[in-house]
Order: C-alpha cells, then sequence, then structure tokens
C-alpha cells in the first residue's frame, strides 16, 4: 500500500513540484501526494498542484489563532489519511498541537545549515554573516522554530559576488535533491534518532503513528491543558 504524503505550502511550490516529480519517477517509492494545503488561497503551488491532478485545497490562516487554525489543517490531512507531512515554504510556525498530531511525521527544508540562520531571510543572513558556505537542511519538525532532529544537509559554497537570488538558486538545486532523500528514508522507516541526528539503518526501527495513537495523544494534551 502507498505511502500517503500531505505538503503544506504558502507560494510557489518549488519543493512540492521536485517531490512530486520523484514521486511520479519512483525515486520515492510506494507512496503519492494525497493533498496539498496552502494557508493562502493565491499560492502558485495549488495551481501547480491541481494541474498534476493532487487534491489542493486553501485553508485561509488570516485572523485565526495559531492552534485554531492548526486544528483545521490537521483535520484536513488525517481526512486525507497521510502518513506524513511535508513542509515545503510553509510561512507557519507549527503549533504544539499539530506536532502532537504527527509524532515524528513532519518534515521540513530550510535553505542554510541549521542550525546556524534559522527562520526568515536564511541566505540573506548568511551574505551579512560573511560565511564561505551555506546550504540547506532537512529536519524532523518538534514545537521550536528549525530546531528539530536533523535528517540531511547538502553545502554550497558561497561565491564572490553572490547576491541573495544567485545563493538562493543554488541553494535550492541542492533542496530537491536532499529532500528526496530525506523524504525516503523518513518513509521506508529505517533510521533512529540520536539526540538531533537521524541515522540510517539496516532495518525499520520506526513506524508511522496510528489514528488511535494520534488521538491518545492529543486527548492527553487536552487533559494536561
Amino acid at each position: 500500500m502507498s505511502k500517503r504524503i500531505g505538503v503544506l505550502l504558502s507560494g510557489r511550490g518549488s519543493n512540492f513540484e521536485a517531490l512530486a516529480d520523484s514521486v511520479r519517477a519512483g525515486r520515492i517509492p510506494d507512496a503519492e501526494i494525497s493533498i496539498v494545503i496552502s494557508n493562502r488561497e493565491d499560492a502558485h503551488g495549488l495551481l501547480r498542484a491541481a494541474e498534476r491532478g493532487i487534491a489542493a485545497r486553501a485553508i485561509p490562516s488570516k485572523g485565526l489563532e495559531r492552534e485554531a487554525y492548526d486544528r483545521l489543517v490537521v483535520a484536513a490531512l488525517n481526512e486525507a489519511r497521510v502518513d506524513l507531512v511535508c513542509l515545503a515554504g510553509f510561512m507557519r510556525l507549527l503549533s504544539p498541537y499539530f506536532v502532537a498530531a504527527f509524532p515524528g511525521r513532519i518534515l521540513n527544508i530550510h535553505p542554510s545549515l541549521l542550525p546556524s540562520f534559522p527562520g526568515l531571510e536564511a541566505q540573506r543572513q548568511a551574505l551579512d554573516y560573511g560565511v564561505k558556505f551555506s546550504g540547506c537542511t532537512v529536519h524532523l519538525v518538534d514545537e521550536n522554530l528549525d530546531a528539530g532532529p536533523i535528517v540531511a544537509q547538502a553545502i554550497v559554497p558561497v561565491k564572490p559576488g553572490d547576491t541573495e537570488e544567485t545563493l538562493a538558486a543554488r541553494i535550492l538545486s541542492e533542496e530537491h535533491r536532499i529532500y528526496t532523500e530525506a523524504v525516503r528514508l523518513v518513509l521506508s522507516g529505517k533510521f533512529r534518532i540520536e539526540g538531533r541526528r537521524v541515522l540510517p539503518t539496516t532495518e525499520p526501527t520506526t513506524k508511522p503513528a496510528t489514528k488511535e495513537d494520534q488521538e491518545e495523544r492529543l486527548a492527553g494534551r487536552a487533559k494536561r491543558g
């Protein structure tokens, strides 16, 4: 049975398209993207998803408190029965409720070598700091900003005369490559987590949480708070 991926985005959806291409080409085996969700109705990635015949849905976030919004998105992802959530330029910090709903099953791609330059405008941060190397990171998502265990990284040299745009373009190429690798690894279950590192294993050591697991975790959070 194919593993089901849900993608969250806010803009053009370049990393979504790269993942969709990898699924179609078999570089991410036994998988499908079952839904694409955006917090912006005008996100170009929704159009790209619809053109590929993938369910695309806007859930506007304007005016909603963070957890209230996340409850709507979690419900939509559960309705689509997703096994893994991939953030692809989703410009919102997830609430503890969201993270608890998909424990160890949310991936994010960030355009820097974390923990350096988290947050917005990572390429500008790198150029302003004067580093010789930048890159990108795929990590599991926790309740903190760009802070979860690291699954994959790629190094991109900073060239003399680089602008934010030229550096971002070279980093983006590596993002497309390592996001595919990270999704393939996590869906396989052949990894273990040691501290802040995600390490591959020869046999599956993890399994996706069941719907009952998710409900139990969320019920526990509700009782505590």
